[in-house]
């Protein structure tokens, strides 16, 4: 399948509400990226495109994508059919009559879908009387029909065959009216896209919501208009109570209209209809409503997913009983006369209802895991016990911790999207983290102690070389006296001729050998003076890398703290 809902993976902040919202169990994909962020995906193929996740997400990560830039380029270039849907009344209460003429303005041919549902009503009851059905779930909202068609096959024998009132539309203009412009759908659904790409009856799915973006964004203002009553000049007939089809029950209520002892039960809301669904699937047949009434939206299209209307519920349903009172009125004095229905009995002479049915395709089930599967996923979302594996916080999305099991099966989500098991995780690596923080702290305080004994044998040193540098200097002067006396006396000797010659020989070789040691006396003090000084030098470098270590040791032992 197209995508239709789409993702932007920048705005998602792995807040897991798409999941929890959403009906379909396989529709989205949780990933762990490479920093450690979650960010969920849409799996096209198994999503039912209801739209939930697009009204849900606060952070505009999720959206949609429909036909309205296609077909907005084509206006005016071409001939085009415009449908609207009746809840266009309700979404635009004081432009919707505008907006339809913006489009006849531009040679567009403007049909209304009520007559569609008309025909859809007609085509049930019709169905119902001859018995050529069995008991029904009503179709007209695209949402269920992916639903059925991908998480409940074999409910598709019990799915209306009934085309929904848009296609009903859509194939009477084709087949009765002959034309054959491509069409539009102005609609507040998302998932109309879908039955579209099914069907091929209808061309573009143009939303409410993309077609106000549209003009804001090209600066068309669509000038509002004071309602005096529901009625437009439609290029066909205008539909009859089939108008009430976008809120609530409304299918229900037309077909009470003609039979009412048919036995309806009705459910909407993403919550609340899908598990009912899967809950008639498991029911026996006899157990059945006759018809089973559904919608995903909770009040119906008026508030769908792509309608972004400004108006209240409250608002909404007060233009829908209006909507109901004006058709009533209509069908009352035009159509309903001396207890016959006309619209019916037009519909019998010129319509087949095998012009109007359609057929479904089913989606192959993805397999359920194994017993063993399921428990090495548990294992490694570290969960070993039954009370670890019932914890059913919710967090995560799913229903249940087995239903988010089942999802890390098929490679849909990951065990570190746990909560539970995050916390485990944390709380062990905390617990890890706190032994090493307490040896951390004895291996400072040791350091802390050795660096106090070493600075005061760096002191001990110091004044060590200090002595030494004093010692070396007297030795170096005092040598230097004796060396100069020697010297003195050497002369001497050499000048007193009255000393005997070998006498003064022998004297002045064993002075001259101490004026030798002397000198290298004074080269080995010297030598030992520039060594005490590079020493010195070294040892306060020394001493200012331990001030260092002892300064970063006393800082970590105060953070630890």
């Amino acid at each position: 399948m197209n995508e239709i809902i789409i993702v932007r993976p920048e705005k998602c902040v792995g807040c897991n509400a798409c999941v929890r919202t959403c009906p379909a169990p396989e529709a989205n994909i949780t990933k762990m990226l490479d920093n450690g962020r979650f960010v969920t995906t849409v799996n096209p193929d198994r999503c039912i495109t209801c739209g939930e996740c697009v009204r849900t997400c606060n952070h505009g990560a999720r959206d949609f994508l429909d036909d309205t830039e296609t077909f907005m380029s084509k206006v005016s270039k071409e001939r085009l059919i415009v449908f609207a849907t009746p809840a266009i009344k309700s979404v635009f209460p004081n432009q919707w009559i505008n907006i339809l003429d913006y489009f006849k303005k531009r040679a567009c041919f403007i049909y209304d879908v009520s007559l569609g549902a008309d025909i859809c009503t007609w085509a049930h009851i019709r169905s119902i009387q001859g018995k050529k059905v069995g008991n029904l779930i009503t179709q007209p909202c695209a949402a269920i029909v992916k639903y059925v068609e991908t998480y409940q096959p074999d409910l598709l024998t019990n799915l209306s065959p009934i085309h929904s009132p848009i296609s009903c539309a859509a194939a009477y203009v084709k087949r009765y009216l002959k034309l054959t412009y491509p069409i539009a759908v102005l609609s507040p659904c998302i998932a109309k896209k879908t039955e579209f790409e099914e069907t091929g009856l209808v061309d573009y799915n143009v939303t409410f919501k993309k077609l106000k973006e549209y003009f804001d964004k090209n600066d068309i203002k669509i000038p509002t208009h004071t309602v005096t009553d529901y009625i437009y000049p439609f290029d066909d007939q205008q539909g009859q109570v089939g108008a009430v089809y976008p809120r609530p029950g409304g299918l229900r209520d037309n077909l009470w209209l003609h039979e009412p002892d048919i036995n309806i039960t009705t459910s909407e809301g993403v919550h609340k209809v899908y598990p009912e669904l899967d809950m008639y699937a498991q029911m026996p047949e006899h157990k059945h409503p006759e018809v089973f009434d559904v919608l995903s939206c909770e009040y119906g299209c008026n508030v769908g997913p792509a309608s972004d209307t400004e108006q209240s519920v409250f608002d909404v349903m007060a233009t829908m009983r209006e909507v109901e009172k004006e058709a009533k009125k209509r069908r009352k004095t035009g159509v309903f006369r001396n207890g016959e229905d006309r619209l019916f009995k037009k519909f019998d002479e010129e319509l087949n209802i095998s012009d109007f049915m359609r057929s479904y395709k089913p989606t192959k089930p993805s397999m359920m895991p194994t017993d063993e599967q399921l428990n090495a996923v548990f294992e490694s979302m570290g969960k070993h016990t039954s009370v670890e594996r019932t914890f059913n916080c919710h967090a995560c999305g799913y229903r249940s911790c087995r239903d988010m099991a089942i999802a890390i099966c098929r490679g849909l989500n990951n065990p570190e999207n746990c909560i539970v098991h995050a916390k485990s995780v944390l709380l062990a690596r905390h617990s890890e983290l706190t032994t090493q923080h307490e040896r951390l702290a004895e291996i400072t305080n040791d350091c802390l102690e050795l660096s106090e004994r070493l600075k005061n044998d760096m002191t001990n040193i110091t004044d060590n070389m200090n002595t030494i540098g004093e010692s070396t200097a007297k030795t170096q002067e005092r040598a230097g006296v004796v060396n100069e006396l020697l010297k003195n006396i050497v002369t001497f000797c050499n000048d007193n001729s009255t000393m005997d010659a070998e006498s003064v020989k022998q004297m002045v070789a064993i002075l001259e050998t101490t004026i030798k040691a002397f000198s290298a006396l004074d080269d080995n003090v010297n030598a030992t003076n520039e060594s005490s000084t590079v020493i010195n030098k070294m040892i306060a470098e020394i001493k200012k890398l331990v001030d260092e270590i002892n300064d970063t040791l006393v800082s970590t032992q105060k953070q630890g703290a």
